[in-house]
């Protein structure tokens, strides 16, 4: 019979679901390139409904971020950033929602946090930009580290990593106890594997979800983000990003049920929806033993 599932580490104020299921993160993209839904949310005010919505469907944070990180995407200009995401941040945070804001950039960072946003999410686990770390620090402020292989440029590939589950769990503690070590609480901080963010082959993307039990043996908050990537395009036949969602649901629950703390996801209702069926049958079972 199912086990009941471990208690959800403390995060960023986050109030655990009474049935034990993850937070659910909606992801909005203020950008016009995104890979999964380029430009739907370009224009603010559609950014702003679109976090509204995902919001009451149950998400229980919204990640905004205005820089694709797409394989292949070219930088940003700081000023560009911030001019797409401060007006995004301030309505949802203002509206009562907690937001995460997806960046590298210091100056990004601060704008954000000023603007509402609690949770800091870097792709580069704050290594892009030598001023980020005293940031999160100084503001004491929740933060998720990420893993990734090589760049945006390299396709995130980088044949050196080693083992993928063995690389991203050694990278997320060294990087956690760097972080501790600058002063930010423990507490504050959640690891990212970099699902879709090392390289397109399926069994390194897959490794990582597997894993999630290892990762969360590291005692922070897991986060697991694999929706609509071109990996589950690859193992679902599905080309089409804006169309995998029966597979993006599934490895969210895969990653649910193997201790993830988050899952960050681009259809929220759906999500939800499948995490309480999922919490509702394994109830049920412990209830029936």
């Amino acid at each position: 019979m199912p086990t009941p599932p471990p208690a959800l580490p403390a995060f960023a104020g986050l109030v655990p679901p009474a049935d034990g299921r993850p937070w659910v993160m909606g992801i909005v993209n203020v950008t016009p390139d995104s890979f999964s839904d380029p430009g739907v949310h370009f224009d603010s005010g559609r950014a702003i409904a679109a976090g509204l919505r995902m919001r009451d469907a149950g998400a229980d944070l919204i990640d905004v971020g205005g820089e694709s990180t797409r394989p292949g995407a070219a930088d940003l200009s700081i000023t560009d950033e911030v001019a797409r995401i401060v007006p995004v941040v301030r309505a949802l945070t203002d509206a009562g929602a907690v937001v995460s804001i997806d960046t590298r950039h210091t100056d990004v960072m601060r704008v954000a946090l000023d603007a509402g946003a609690r949770i800091v999410n870097d792709v580069s686990a704050l290594r892009d930009d030598p001023q980020a770390l005293p940031l999160i620090a100084a503001r004491g402020c929740p933060v998720i580290l990420m893993y990734r292989r090589g760049s945006a440029a390299t396709g995130y590939a980088d044949a050196s990593a080693g083992e993928t589950l063995a690389a991203a769990a050694r990278f997320l503690a060294e990087r956690r106890d760097i972080c501790v070590a600058a002063g930010v609480q423990r507490s504050n901080i959640a690891i990212d594997p970099g699902v879709g963010f090392v390289g397109g082959a399926p069994a390194d993307n897959l490794a990582l979800i597997a894993g999630v039990a290892t990762l969360a043996a590291l005692g922070q908050p897991v986060v697991i983000g694999a929706s609509r990537k071109r990996f589950v395009g690859t193992i679902s036949d599905e080309p089409i990003a804006g169309q995998r969602l029966g597979g993006s649901v599934a490895l969210a629950l895969a990653a649910a049920a193997r201790g993830a703390a988050i899952v960050r996801v681009h259809d929220v209702r759906e999500t939800v929806q499948a995490l309480k069926a999922q919490a509702a049958l394994a109830a049920f079972e412990r209830g029936s033993k």
